[in-house]
């Protein structure tokens, strides 16, 4: 053990155990995670090649043999509880993505959840033998996020009660489902349907794409791999032509929208029942910032305890590069996000299971805030764990560039969230109009209910920044649940704003569209001010389920940390809003400087709090022993180009070169 990390570590002033079950949600979780991570971690059958020296085919045959793997494994062990499959598959794919991710995380659940009775017993036992493989195609070449805009064209033909499958132009090609370039034999097709002469919208649909014995495209299909992307260098993300596939009516998804042997169509009881599967993948990747946050901060925190830099004062020894306050001021709020973040993923999976039942019960009632939550908050944690591993990186300095570091792998291989399941402004459009949509509905003498329920009472409430006549000052700084007040006047405020905007915009005879467009800006700010709110409440609603002093006490000071450090991100709302004085903008300046002095005794265990095993951690830098230098030239010495000690090309090139001069 690194001597500088032991000390980190004998510093500490709480029970990492004891955080680590917070974490996890319970002792008994903790112990369960544990075994599982043992049942992967040392298993043979999972050593892998160091992915960092494969070329891309060979990485993709080795996430294939892991996925296949895995799958008798789970068997093998009984592994049935969804949590428990997801921690597992987890593990296997360690830091890198798995070759039939979608058929896990998309094409499954949406059987679940859109196949009718009869569909559910032909479909699932197929999906879970995997005799049929699967992915999820939506997006296409020309459209992603805009869903009304697929091309795709499914149009029922009552004389043989098939639906016939087109993409009629160029950009209508699906483009980029994973798994779909060589793995899988089926696709949930999301494609416009046509009956009647008529148009109904995008809907779900089974497409047989190989054949499940050879494996070989079926008539009528043009599939393929997409080519090398920034990561996801496992994945075969593919391309898929359709072109006049026939399909069995049975095949459309029946369990909402259905289409009668003659064609009529029945409606859904509520259009966003089709994009069920994506409201949970939005929900889930709330959770994933949360994970690939933490395991940044942890790389980073470690790094900078064993790593001596410059001096401080002439003639002594080189600091620990976490004694800089620079370097603090650098990470401890990243690493208040990521416990913030982390508590917001179980507050989603909470919400989506609860929200889910209710559908399952036929009601439907929560289902737009759940959209509208899921979206916002995607896009509110993906954009800020995206520019935050890219900070960790650089506070490692020049070794943070180095792949043996494993943050360039975390950040290309997150960079995607902030794109996929919804372009993030997007996203953020979206949450804003359910906002706008239920600030109006107050207007209008409407009591609403939920996550929004703070717009009521917007109206009568402003909290007062400076004393007026002998009342004292209504914020206190230090005080959580004030700090949560003044989050929630800032959304119901810029919520009002944005409103207003477009109220504005129609006055002056714009129409409804270019009213939204010119005011979006405005509303993208409502919208991320909303999930900050929310992010705040979480974190400070949290502490209130946490017994054990010490605990409560460290993560008190990080969810001051990241509500203080939030204000002076965004000031400038808070003193246009007159909810904070220029002194109080300025008194939190100095707070946060204390509030990195007291967790520093802390940072290294509350990054071991999260209890990443080194190989999940896969990181030369974040090694749990703090022994990086011996370790990182023993990776460098891993090189395939050392393992000559004369490259060819010296002789191809560099030697024929001098005779030449």
């Amino acid at each position: 053990m690194n001597p500088d990390i032991k000390k980190e570590r004998e510093n500490a002033t709480f029970d990492v155990e004891k955080l680590t079950n917070v974490l996890d949600g319970s002792p008994q979780k903790t112990k369960r995670r544990r075994e599982i991570e043992s049942l992967v971690l040392n298993d043979p059958d999972f050593k892998e090649e160091d992915p960092n020296f494969l070329s891309r085919s060979e990485r993709y045959d080795q996430a294939v043999r892991k996925s296949a793997q895995m799958i008798l494994k789970l068997r093998e062990y009984g592994i049935a509880d969804p949590d428990e499959i997801y921690c597992y598959k987890n593990l296997v794919k360690g830091n890198n993505q798995e070759a039939m991710g979608l058929h896990f995380a998309m094409f499954t659940p949406t059987l679940y959840s859109q196949c009718d009775p009869q569909q559910s017993r032909k479909w699932l036992p197929l999906a879970n033998s995997y005799q049929v493989v699967g992915t999820y195609a939506q997006t296409e070449l020309g459209h992603g996020t805009h869903l009304r805009g697929l091309e795709t064209t499914a149009t029922y033909d009552p004389s043989t009660q098939e639906f016939v499958l087109n993409c009629p132009t160029i950009s209508s090609i699906k483009w980029w489902p994973g798994g779909l370039g060589k793995t899988s034999n089926h696709a949930i097709v999301l494609a416009q349907l046509y009956t009647q002469g008529n148009c109904h919208g995008l809907h779900a649909f089974i497409v047989p794409i190989r054949d499940m014995n050879t494996h070989k495209p079926l008539p009528g299909i043009v599939v393929g791999d997409i080519g090398p992307k920034f990561g996801f260098n496992e994945v075969d993300n593919g391309f898929l032509k359709l072109e006049n596939v026939r399909i069995p009516r049975e095949n459309m998804l029946m369990k909402y929208a259905k289409v009668e042997p003659d064609g009529t169509y029945v409606k859904p009881p509520s259009s966003k029942l089709t994009y069920g599967t994506m409201v949970f993948i939005r929900s889930m990747i709330v959770g994933e910032s949360a994970r690939a946050l933490a395991k940044s901060c942890t790389i980073a925190i470690r790094y900078s305890a064993v790593r001596h830099q410059s001096e401080m004062r002439p003639g002594e020894p080189e600091p620990q590069i976490l004694d800089y306050q620079t370097q603090q001021y650098k990470l401890f709020p990243l690493l208040a996000m990521s416990y913030a973040f982390a508590f917001v993923g179980q507050y989603m999976k909470q919400t989506y299971h609860r929200i889910t039942g209710d559908i399952n019960q036929g009601d439907f009632s929560e289902l737009p805030e759940l959209h509208a939550l899921s979206a916002g908050l995607k896009a509110f944690t993906t954009w800020a764990t995206n520019s935050a591993i890219e900070v960790c990186r650089m506070s490692c300095g020049g070794h943070g560039y180095s792949r043996s570091s494993a943050l360039p792998d975390l950040y290309v291989e997150f960079t995607p969230t902030c794109t996929y399941e919804g372009e993030n402004t997007v996203m953020m459009l979206q949450t804003a109009r359910y906002l706008v949509k239920s600030y109006r509905q107050v207007k209008n003498g409407q009591q609403l209910s939920g996550i929004v329920s703070y717009l009521n009472e917007a109206q009568h409430q402003r909290v007062q920044p400076q004393p007026v006549a002998s009342r004292p000052t209504v914020v206190d700084i230090n005080d959580l649940s004030s700090l949560v007040e003044v989050y929630k006047l800032r959304a119901a405020i810029l919520v009002e704003l944005a409103a207003k905007s477009i109220q504005q915009e129609l006055q002056r005879r714009k129409s409804e569209e270019d009213a939204w467009n010119n005011s979006a800006i405005d509303l993208v700010r409502a919208s991320d001010a909303h999930c900050h709110y929310v992010v705040v409440k979480l974190f400070t609603d949290k502490l209130g389920e946490i017994g054990d002093t010490a605990v409560h006490s460290v993560l008190s000071a990080l969810a001051l940390l990241y509500a203080l450090q939030g204000i002076t991100q965004n000031s400038g709302d808070f003193l246009q809003a007159g909810l904070l004085s220029v002194p109080q903008v300025l008194q939190i300046s100095v707070r946060i400087k204390e509030l990195l002095s007291q967790l520093r005794p802390n940072a290294v265990a509350l990054v071991d709090a999260f209890d990443f095993h080194d190989k999940k951690l896969n990181s030369v830098l974040g090694r749990y022993d703090g022994n990086v230098y011996e370790h990182m030239f023993e990776w460098a010495r891993r090189s395939p180009l050392n393992s000559t000690e004369v490259h060819e090309s010296f002789h191809k090139y560099l030697k024929p070169l001098r005779s030449k001069l």
